[in-house]
């Protein structure tokens, strides 16, 4: 199959078809499910539309702390069924359907009491490693080891000595959220799913009592137009009851947005080789490797405000700095913090009065005919919640739909990804591209990297990096606008690369150049040049700004002194 390319005219294309014919099952929202969930309807041959009203990933899928993982601590409340298939979906991610985007990493738990705390963590992390071989999906992750006091300072030099009596460590992984989502879409298009971001649904469409499609507003050409489908999925997470609102009838449950924040530092600040995780009197910290940074996370703490751009407060730092300084030998300050990024998880609302207690697990209902809900659940587990939809969606159509596949299914740039890293070297030679930038493009586009070496190619200046964050290839923004659904400045910045976190300036330095090179991909003139660059830059000062306010209200409130680029 020719691969999927999402451009501009892609997506005027995908609007419409969608326009034009009844689809089986339109999908709203694209993030992590509602991608997942249009992937899974398209390969099992239904016909599928996917609409976001910004950008793919923008919520909650963007924003989390790119981990995949079975939920150790979920062990600690006896939720093994969640961890059991968290397990599972990591063993299928990591070796078979995104190994190019999915990795293992390493996390040092430090033990603070001797014999009783090491045998009691010591058999919780035995169970998990045991539970993942069990389903035979772990082959490719390491077990865990008990480690002395010297031999955890020799992983770790960074922790102070009196933090630990030893330690124990084990194995996750990790993933580019945003990425993946993206990469998500794109597969979910090359098996023959209309997809569009920028496409807001304002209202459904009712026959009776059964919802038969959508009312889609283009926020990017103008226009409103109707989408008929005879099954709808709500895949909106944390706007699952604003969205159900337009139906106009009561939801079966509510969705509860708890924020969490996280610190991005530069990765000389922390000298150790593995990742850590840490207990705190309300959860747990972890501090995640991140390519040449750390990523220090998370808080959780209830949040009714602006869901659309959470605000991390002074006081959220503050309790990020304070507990990860309380086991460094030296303290992390304000002036190491690169990034902070805050996002909402979706938590199933009426369990627990405590967002940290809030079930992850997913629920699926049917509200009205026509309309299918899905809610709550984790990243890791988006598979899960797709397969569950998309199965309630086969029950409202009269036709033979065959079963989920996509177990089965490799995202783009998985097939043939491990030949292509052997052959790594070679390419360099071939291409004339250093061979640690051709390793940086299999490990964020895998075989499709190609495609990225054929614009160098085509184009020798696009190999250059960018000014101010030179981890990043020219030539990446060029691809992100012409295949992966770019439309906007903050869309390249924020989530095809890491720049807005990765960097001091948080992306300002190169934010023209990078708009320079979108330009010409998307047809923007010497003004829509200059208002992408001053949109970026106002809103990076309204998120350093919210920073500075010492609680959620006045933070959420210089947040949103920055408008939206293109308003909803």
């Amino acid at each position: 199959m020719k691969t999927a390319v999402l451009g501009p005219a892609e997506r005027g294309e995908a609007l419409a078809q969608m326009a034009e014919r009844e689809l089986d099952v339109l999908v709203v929202g694209a993030g992590v499910v509602g991608a997942g969930t249009a992937l899974d309807a398209a390969t099992r041959g239904l016909a599928t539309g996917l609409v976001e009203a910004r950008d793919w990933a923008s919520g909650t899928s963007s924003r989390s702390s790119k981990l995949i993982h079975g939920g150790l601590r979920y062990l600690e409340m006896l939720d093994f069924a969640l961890v059991r298939e968290a397990l599972k979906e990591r063993g299928l991610l990591t070796e078979r359907l995104a190994p190019h985007l999915v990795k293992p990493v390493p996390f040092l738990y430090p033990l603070q009491h001797r014999a009783w705390e090491r045998a009691y963590a010591g058999s919780g992390v035995l169970l998990y490693d045991a539970m993942s071989m069990s389903r035979a999906h772990g082959r490719g992750m390491p077990g865990h080891r008990h480690l002395s006091r010297s031999h955890a300072l020799r992983v770790a030099p960074c922790l102070r000595k009196d933090a630990l009596v030893g330690a124990l460590q084990y194995y996750d992984a990790q993933v580019d959220d945003a990425r993946y989502v993206a990469t998500l879409v794109r597969t979910a298009a090359q098996y023959g799913a209309h997809v569009a971001n920028r496409a807001r649904v304002v209202g459904f469409l009712r026959e009776g009592e059964r919802v038969v499609g959508a009312r889609v507003h283009d926020l990017e050409q103008g226009g409103e137009f109707e989408v008929r489908a005879r099954q709808v999925v709500n895949a909106t997470g944390v706007w699952t009851d604003e969205t159900q609102a337009m139906v106009g009838e009561r939801g079966q449950f509510h969705v509860r947005a708890s924020k969490g924040i996280h610190l991005v530092v530069p990765k000389d600040r922390i000298h150790s080789t593995t990742g850590l995780i840490l207990r705190t009197e309300k959860s747990v910290l972890f501090v995640i490797p991140w390519g040449r940074h750390w990523i220090i996370g998370t808080t959780d703490t209830d949040w009714d405000l602006d869901k659309a751009h959470p605000a991390a407060s002074s006081a959220d730092i503050d309790y990020l700095l304070e507990h990860v300084n309380s086991v460094l030998a030296v303290p992390l300050t304000r002036d190491d913090v690169e990034g902070v990024y805050a996002g909402l998880r979706p938590l199933l609302a009426g369990e627990s009065d405590a967002t940290s207690k809030l079930s992850r697990e997913h629920t699926v209902a049917h509200p009205v005919p026509g309309l299918v809900v899905v809610a709550g659940g984790k990243y890791t587990t988006y598979r899960v919640m797709a397969e569950d939809a998309v199965d309630e969606a086969v029950h409202g159509l009269d036709q033979r739909v065959g079963p989920c596949v996509t177990e089965e299914v490799r995202l783009l740039g998985a097939e043939g990804y491990a030949a292509l890293w052997n052959a790594r070297a070679r390419t360099a030679a071939r291409t004339g591209v250093h061979v640690v930038r051709v390793e940086h493009l299999l490990n964020r586009y895998g075989a499709l990297a190609g495609e990225v070496l054929e614009l160098i190619a085509g184009d020798p200046s696009l190999g250059a990096p960018l000014s101010g964050a030179d981890d990043y290839l020219r030539a990446e923004v060029v691809y992100a606008a012409s295949h992966e659904g770019a439309r906007h400045l903050d869309d390249v910045l924020t989530r095809r690369t890491r720049i807005s976190i990765e960097t001091f300036d948080r992306g300002t330095q190169c934010a023209a150049e990078v708009a320079e090179l979108m330009a010409p991909v998307l047809g923007w003139d010497r003004d829509q040049v200059e208002r992408e660059v001053a949109h970026y830059e106002k809103r990076v000062e309204a998120e350093r700004e919210s920073q500075r306010q010492p609680d959620d209200q006045t933070a959420d409130a210089a947040r949103l002194g920055a408008p939206e680029i293109v308003p909803l």
